[in-house]
């Protein structure tokens, strides 16, 4: 059984609590945690009798204003599937959706897109996507995941047509999750996400954990890059579109030779990235700026399998090693011939890998959570897991503390990193002294922990605001730094224009002649996509 929500939640089941039913059959031979590539022709293929064709998106969506692409079946006939993976049955017919009632304006930020996939009685697993996706990237894993559970998968904010109520961090896409399952009765469940979908699993571990019975991180970081290519990709959203996102997701997402070899695949996933929301996928550049738990690491309690493509180049294996090192029960799975989009180009692999993982590694609810919500599963006996590679024991966990109030040159550097860039930052600090490191300490303190902390104005127009006084005072050295501010703050160079603009008339026409001469060089150096 399916069921769609475009808006609102589904009237409440009961809660889905417990452990799943043990994976049927005999055990998965070899090392569990070894995924082979789909053999064959050179590239991945994705059809075949093994996986059949993508769940279909639902016939009659409610505010959906654009097509949500998904995945095509594979150009070459379909590859023998790895001898370790049950066989799976043919996809049953797809019913029509279900679809929610629409949900008051005043609710509906609170909630996401979502659908069920699978029989009402199973536990729940919940499965998250990357940024610029949809849920449709995991389709080829639903036919044999739902022979076992429950499976809610849901769009980001302005993805896949999902209503564009834009979401400043992780923890608030974590947050309206978590509404999401409350308003269906679902407690108690499973978590795997991709990429930003994995920051979602891993904050719910680390602040829900007595929701959260089983994690799996695919393509996941404890940091994401840096902040500063972040927000430098949310101002070339801002400034050209969609578009450059679109036209270098291939590269990003896939390895060449399956890039070259499925050309309309390919054309599928620049499609989600074109159909998604600007202001959405900027908020989730920013919440992936902000996003860093590498010194949490430890506390995510819940057995955990971080999932990598051996030629992934965003999040790659180096990342998911730290993963494993800093969370105590976690395991390694590498995945050979896949890049970010690992569910997409070897989908057996990853799908045999996640069987495996949560037949094997569901907690029961701690004991603190009330007895009367928990149904346990059958048991199910423990698989040994092997990492691929030499993983260090997770660091002691430092004494505890009473919580401390934020020193203002702590809020200080971090608020100047936020508008500057650690590039910038980096370089002003690498460049002091000790005759000049006492005038840093005070920058520090004295304008960025207390002026731009502020809550009195935000952001853009206080960089409207330096923009003026830099023109005013003549202080245009600061200009250079304050336009890249600007565009991290969210100004439009035709915005930062008009600023200029009006410091012609009331600070002079030569001070802002020169202003539009820096500005002009930094906005070009900016918002120009890459190659």
């Amino acid at each position: 059984m399916s069921e769609v929500s475009e808006t609102t939640p589904q009237p409440p089941h009961a809660p889905h609590l417990g452990g799943p039913a043990p994976h049927p059959g005999p055990p998965h031979p070899g090392p569990p945690l070894l995924a082979t590539p789909v053999p064959g022709p050179p590239a991945p293929q994705l059809a075949g009798p093994g996986f059949p064709q993508p769940v279909a998106p639902p016939a009659t969506p409610v505010q959906q204003p654009v097509p949500v692409p998904h995945p095509p079946a594979a150009d070459h006939p379909a590859a023998p599937q790895p001898q370790h993976l049950t066989p799976q049955p043919p996809a049953p017919q797809t019913p029509t959706p279900q679809t929610a009632a629409p949900q008051p304006a005043t609710e509906a930020p609170r909630t996401l897109q979502y659908r069920f996939d699978g029989p009402e009685g199973a536990p729940v697993l919940v499965i998250g996507p990357s940024l610029g996706t949809t849920w449709h990237m995991w389709d080829r894993q639903i036919p044999e995941l739902t022979q076992h559970w429950r499976v809610f998968r849901y769009d980001l904010p302005g993805h896949g047509g999902a209503p564009a109520h834009a979401a400043p961090s992780v923890a608030e896409l974590a947050d309206r999750l978590i509404a999401t399952l409350d308003g269906l009765g679902v407690q108690r469940f499973g978590y795997a996400g991709c990429s930003i979908g994995g920051a979602v699993g891993a904050d719910l571990a680390l602040r829900h954990p007595h929701r959260v019975a089983s994690l799996a991180l695919v393509a996941s970081s404890p940091r994401f890059g840096t902040a500063d290519e972040f927000r430098q990709r949310g101002v070339i959203v801002r400034t050209n579109g969609l578009e450059p996102m679109a036209r270098t997701a291939p590269e990003r997402w896939f390895t060449p030779g399956f890039a070259a070899a499925q050309p309309a695949i390919v054309e599928w996933a620049v499609q989600m990235v074109r159909t998604t929301d600007p202001g959405c996928y900027i908020a989730a550049c920013e919440a992936l700026a902000a996003f860093d738990i590498r010194d949490h690491l430890g506390r995510i309690g819940v057995p955990t399998l971080v999932l990598v493509g051996a030629e992934d180049q965003v999040t790659g294996p180096a990342e998911a090693r730290t993963l494993v090192a800093g969370i105590p029960d976690a395991r390694l799975a590498l995945v050979p011939g896949a890049s970010h989009l690992a569910p997409v180009e070897q989908p057996a692999a990853v799908c045999d890998l996640l069987l495996t993982h949560f037949s094997t590694a569901w907690q029961d609810a701690p004991t603190a959570a009330p007895a009367a919500l928990l149904v346990p599963g059958p048991a199910t006996p423990a698989a040994p897991f092997a990492p691929l590679a030499e993983i260090a024991p997770a660091p002691d966990a430092p004494e505890a503390v009473g919580p401390q109030r934020e020193s203002r040159h702590q809020r200080g550097v971090k608020v100047r990193r936020e508008v500057l860039g650690d590039a910038h930052v980096d370089a002003v600090n690498a460049s002091a002294d000790p005759f000049t490191e006492d005038f840093q300490e005070l920058v520090t303190r004295y304008e960025w922990g207390e002026a731009w902390s502020r809550d009195g104005l935000d952001r853009r127009t206080r960089s409207c605001v330096t923009l003026t006084a830099l023109v005013a005072s003549g202080h245009l050295e600061g200009l250079a730094a304050h336009t890249r501010a600007a565009l991290r703050n969210g100004l439009t160079p035709a915005e930062i224009k008009e600023v200029l603009l009006q410091t012609a008339v009331y600070c002079g026409i030569p001070a802002a002649g020169a202003a539009f001469t820096i500005a002009q060089s930094v906005i070009q150096e900016e918002t120009t996509p890459p190659a």
